[in-house]
């Protein structure tokens, strides 16, 4: 591509690269240049004009950017993605339903190191996402950009994206109490927030006593594709009494434990085919913690372990919540959480 200033006379044909002032108004920038433009500039006194002008071979910006979003976005239904109208270079992708963001972090890399003309910006991979989220943005920087770099990025990037939608649609939430203390509604109505913006529907209310024999029961029970449990005390080893009731109920535990705060004290595992989820304190509240990335992920079908939850330490120090019990800021020393 070619830019730069040019006599106004010269300017027929170029794309105008800065909006200016003519005798017959303002001519915004990327407009091409008529001969009514370029009589207009010559009697508002300009004498030259810096603007754009296409290699043989080059791809304009409006056309390239759609070609790269129609490349990214191979089949709109099944990878949920709607694909906005090009202007100034750009194009937006939307979600079409709830779910989590599947970005395919290597092949958005792989586009972006092609020329620094043409970028994919995009949410994190397994964003929650709801109907209508923008999920990534393309953007040709520059007015043109060369077919062969514009073919190189179409190369590597279908399928860069995509949402994920809910595996499910009914939920379970199951909640202890201890002695005659009925659990408050703060946490169930929490809980209901989370998986409706999902477009899941939670079942009615299950309280059972704290102990391992009636949450198997209630398990077993459990009308939901996908089972929560919110124990009246918090579960403080992979021995306690949630996880030991999901494995007295003839399910296993996949995970104890978590490097997120708030939300350290989350389990998950799974029975008969159902993912069960064992909740920290800190999901009564709406506040983002570290269960919300795990139960989004599951109710999405993403398949989950250890070792995924063990690497979400980096960016797992979470926005302090009111509620907190123990407010990392206090306590008896100055790492106490």
């Amino acid at each position: 591509m070619i830019f730069g200033p040019v006599p106004v006379a010269e300017a027929e044909g170029a794309i105008l690269a800065h909006s200016v002032t003519s005798a017959s108004g303002r001519i915004a920038k990327g407009t091409v240049l008529t001969k009514t433009h370029v009589a207009a500039l010559a009697k508002a006194g300009h004498a030259e004009v810096t603007v754009a002008r296409l290699d043989a071979g080059d791809i304009e910006e409006n056309q390239a950017a759609e070609q790269l979003a129609r490349s990214i976005v191979l089949d709109p239904s099944a990878q949920h993605v709607r694909i906005s109208a090009a202007g100034a270079g750009r194009v937006n992708l939307y979600a079409t339903c709830p779910g989590v963001a599947a970005i395919a972090s290597d092949k958005i890399s792989a586009i972006n190191v092609i020329d620094p003309m043409i970028t994919v910006a995009t949410v994190p991979h397994l964003h929650r996402v709801d109907a209508g989220t923008m999920i990534a943005t393309i953007k040709i920087i520059s007015y043109g950009v060369p077919g062969p770099a514009l073919g190189d990025a179409c190369t590597v990037s279908p399928h860069a994206l995509g949402i994920l939608p809910p595996a499910y649609s009914r939920a379970t939430l199951i909640e202890t109490q201890t002695g005659d203390d009925v659990p408050s509604c703060k946490g169930r109505a929490a809980m209901i927030a989370r998986v409706e913006r999902l477009g899941l529907e939670m079942s009615d209310r299950v309280i059972v006593p704290h102990d391992s024999s009636a949450i198997a029961c209630a398990i077993d029970q459990a009308p939901g594709d996908i089972l929560f449990i919110l124990t009246a005390s918090a579960t403080s080893d992979p021995r306690d009494v949630a996880p030991e009731a999901l494995r007295s109920a003839g399910g296993r535990v996949e995970a104890y434990g978590m490097p997120v705060d708030p939300g350290n004290l989350l389990f998950f595992g799974d029975v008969d085919g159902k993912p069960v989820i064992g909740l920290p304190g800190c999901a009564r509240s709406p506040a983002l913690n570290g269960a919300d990335w795990v139960l989004e992920r599951l109710i999405c079908g993403v398949a989950l372990t250890q070792a995924d939850i063990s690497a979400l330490g980096v960016g797992g120090l979470l926005k302090e919540i009111p509620t907190r019990p123990r407010p990392r800021a206090s306590g008896s020393g100055p790492d106490s959480a």
